[in-house]
């Protein structure tokens, strides 16, 4: 996710990419985005939260990520992903033709052959303010990678971040902590504190994002926030049945903003070097099986505890030997979510195929 070929080349090719993933009874799905371009990413470098994690959170018990039954589907055995099985770090990672990069915490543990595809620096439980959570936030994930790049050892050159993709996650967990901060005010959560909230965060999701650009990656992808109401936290209290409409119109607040502040960054750059990756529609049209993939489930977990209604506790471990504090559904490629918050595989494929068309904009205005 190799360099560009001679520039007196009178045509592009069209070059076809392959991604695929495990399905139901081994069987295998093939997706193929074809594209025109004369530019070819070889690196992915990752930042965010856990939508786009693959393992930089502490291995221990107290992590779920790293607990059965988390991988369970893919690669069956966790590995620090919040899923079943592949994350969006993963599917991004494909459909530029690159191996999903390693972890930033492993740097120092694996050959160099392992950095050739880049690095992901993100972590779970973190956002982009200093209101998230225990892990290093966007801005310390910034740090790390100007270290790294900046190093007298660094394996990666100018012409190599040229050639590369950053992938920028920013799913709520910001919005999470600040709720949770609020309760008990009066009035509970005000319009104009949500709206100063949520420009202090894209103002600083827009930093970050110039930031990683000066430091000579040209093309960068920006999620929008998903639903954040369609969330089994969110719905649990409907009984799994519908969203919580105050949530998503935050989520949608956040996105106007983004989308305004990514425009203006697009113009300073002269060239679409800022992608926004939406999923918002693209989780919302899942939701109404609109896509090939349908799901049976779609605004309940998968993996859950088995105390009704209440949507965390995946891969949560018992005092008493033997007993069960969770189940998991019969087919995770029917469900949408995999725990309180994050899609299945199957999930986030059809989050990924929703968003190829939006994908094929890294390789225009090259």
């Amino acid at each position: 996710m190799e360099l560009a070929k001679s520039a007196q080349r009178l045509f592009l090719p069209l070059f076809p990419i392959f991604c695929f993933i495990s399905g139901e009874g081994g069987a295998r799905q093939l997706v193929s985005a074809t594209v025109q371009s004369n530019w070819r990413p070889t690196k992915l470098f990752v930042f965010g939260d856990s939508f786009a994690a693959t393992g930089n959170n502490d291995n221990d018990f107290l992590n779920i990520p790293w607990n059965y039954p988390y991988g369970k589907t893919f690669p069956g055995k966790a590995t620090g992903r919040y899923s079943d099985g592949r994350v969006l770090t993963d599917f991004i990672a494909k459909f530029i033709g690159v191996k999903s990069p390693i972890s930033y915490k492993l740097k120092n543990k694996v050959a160099g052959d392992y950095l050739k595809y880049g690095m992901n620096f993100a972590y779970a439980d973190t956002g982009v303010t200093s209101l998230s959570y225990f892990y290093p936030n966007l801005t310390t994930q910034i740090d790390y990678f100007q270290r790294i790049i900046e190093g007298a050892s660094s394996v990666y050159n100018t012409t190599d971040l040229h050639s590369s993709v950053a992938l920028v996650t920013v799913s709520g967990d910001d919005y999470e902590s600040y709720i949770f901060s609020m309760e008990g005010q009066t009035p509970a959560h005000p319009l104009q504190s949500w709206k100063s909230f949520s420009t202090s965060i894209v103002n600083e999701v827009t930093t970050s994002l110039k930031r990683i650009h000066d430091l000579g990656v040209k093309k960068i992808l920006v999620t929008a926030l998903e639903p954040m109401g369609c969330r089994p936290t969110g719905t649990a209290v409907f009984s799994y049945k519908k969203c919580n409409e105050t949530r998503n119109s935050l989520s949608r607040s956040h996105n106007l903003l983004l989308q305004e502040a990514v425009a203006k960054l697009n113009n300073q750059t002269k060239r679409s070097s800022f992608v926004i990756l939406d999923l918002y529609t693209s989780f919302m049209s899942a939701f109404k099986n609109k896509g090939s993939i349908k799901f049976k489930d779609r605004l309940k977990p998968c993996c859950a505890s088995v105390t009704p209604g209440y949507p965390y506790g995946c891969g949560t471990m018992s005092d008493i030997p033997g007993e069960d504090t969770y189940s998991i559904c019969e087919r995770e490629a029917a469900a949408f979510f995999w725990d309180y918050a994050h899609p299945t595989q199957q999930g986030w494929f059809s989050v990924y195929s929703n968003l190829k068309a939006t994908l094929k904009k890294l390789y225009q205005n090259q």
